[in-house]
This record gives structure tokens, sequence and C-alpha cells, in this order.
């Protein structure tokens, strides 16, 4: 009658046999999570995780198609504002452009209505009609006057000091134009002759064409515009002192005839 079990694992002494059944009963319940985590990772290694690692590849695959995504969205999108922006300053040119034609037609039409104010035909009709002409002439004047047209030029402060200097040298030139016209011409000319890319018939001055370089374009582009002003108007000056003495010639011409 011996008890193979009991040489084998011998019941300690002083604790009864059912609490040492619970204690191996609680030992396995404890251990089970344990063999569980072990059997899944055993799968994952061995065939079921190749399907878990796909799974994992699909997610991590379609994060990375989600950034791609994302980010061609946003390159579509600065494509559009840059496309956008791109026309918008293609139109603020074109109002600049047209706006400076608009300086230069203001310019122009009080030029000619100064002209008809002071030529030689205006002297040579009858006093009511000229009064008469020369009232119509104001008040396009004045109307002409009434329209603002302003371009900005954006300067740094060296293209503002060659833009005053460049401005103060025609000032000087016209202020002794009713002293010597033929010098104050000459001088007009050189000044042209540095503003054109032509080749000029004349000399040029070469100060003032290193002026006029330090100029923005805009202000070159004004400078030369205002010398050919003038210079027009010199010419129609002289076309009006030659029209004027020819008259002289011819009345002196007559009365010494009649003396005769």
């Amino acid at each position: 009658g011996v008890n193979p079990g009991a040489a084998l694992s011998p019941q300690p002494a002083g604790i009864p046999s059912g609490q040492v059944a619970e204690a191996a009963a609680s030992l396995s319940w404890r251990a089970r999570p344990a063999m569980a985590q072990a059997k899944i990772s055993s799968s994952v290694k061995s065939g079921g995780g190749g399907g878990g690692g796909e799974a994992a590849q699909q997610a991590g695959g379609g994060q990375l198609r989600g950034r791609f995504f994302r980010s061609t969205s946003m390159a579509d999108r600065s494509s559009r504002l840059v496309e956008s922006l791109d026309q918008l300053e293609r139109r603020v040119e074109a109002l600049r452009d047209a706006a400076s034609s608009m300086e230069q037609e203001k310019e122009t039409l009080l030029e000619m209505i100064h002209n008809i104010q002071n030529s030689q035909d205006m002297r040579n009709i009858s006093e009511g009609e000229r009064e008469e002409l020369n009232l119509t002439a104001k008040r396009l004047m004045g109307r002409t006057l009434t329209v603002e047209v302003s371009v900005e030029t954006i300067r740094n402060p060296q293209q503002q000091e060659s833009l005053f200097h460049a401005t103060q040298i025609i000032d000087e030139i016209v202020s002794k134009l009713l002293d010597d016209l033929e010098d104050s011409k000459s001088r007009l000319m050189s000044l042209y002759g540095a503003c054109t890319s032509e080749v000029p018939s004349g000399p040029i001055d070469q100060k003032f064409q290193s002026v006029v370089i330090g100029c923005a374009i805009e202000d070159q582009k004004k400078i030369k515009r205002r010398l050919e002003t003038l210079l027009r108007n010199i010419e129609n000056s002289e076309k009006s002192i030659m029209l004027l003495e020819h008259q002289k010639a011819t009345t002196r011409h007559l009365c010494n005839n009649g003396k005769d």
C-alpha cells in the first residue's frame, strides 16, 4: 500500500491538502496570460505573422500615400496661386503703362494748346477772332488740367539723388533760354544726345549721361520726353521768330518801295 505520488511530491507538514490544491490552481491561472502571449508571438513568427506584417505594411503604406496625396494637393494650390499672381502682375504693369500713356497724352495736349495760342497764325487774324479763339484755348487747357494722372516711381536714395541732379541741370539751361536761345538749344541737344540710344548728330554731355544712368528707368524716359518737348518748343519759337522777321523785312521793303 505505498503511494508513489506521495514519495515524489511529499505534502508539507502542517498544511492541509485542500490549501495545497488551491495554491496549485492559482498558479495555473496566473501562468495562462503569459502562455497566451507566447502562443501569439509564436504564431506571428511562424506564419500567422505574415498576415499581420502585411496589415502593418498596408497601414504604413496608407500613411505614406496619404502624405503623398496631401503634398501633391499643396503643390497644386501653390501652382494656382503663383499663376494668379503672375496674371495680376501683368495687369498691374498694364495699368501703369496705361496711366503713363495718359500722362504723356495730357502733356501733349497742353503743349499743342500752348503752341496754338502762340502761333503765328493766331497773330495774323483779327483781334475779335483772336480773342474768341484764345477763350476756347483757355477753356480746353483748363479742362485738360482737371485730369489728374500720377504714376509714382519707386526709387532708392541713389536714384532719387540722380533725378534731382538731372532736373537741376535741365532747369539751369531753361532759366537762361531767353537770354541766349542758340546756346541753350545747343546745350539741350547735347543733353538729349546723352539720353538716346541712337547715334547722336552732335556732341554728348558725358557728365549728364552718367547722371541719367543713375536714375530709375521710368525717370530716364521722362527726362528724355522733357528734353524732346523743350527742343520742339525752341524749334517752334525759332520758326515764329523767322516768320516775324520775314514779315518785318517785307514790311520795310514795301515801305521803301512806296517812298521811291
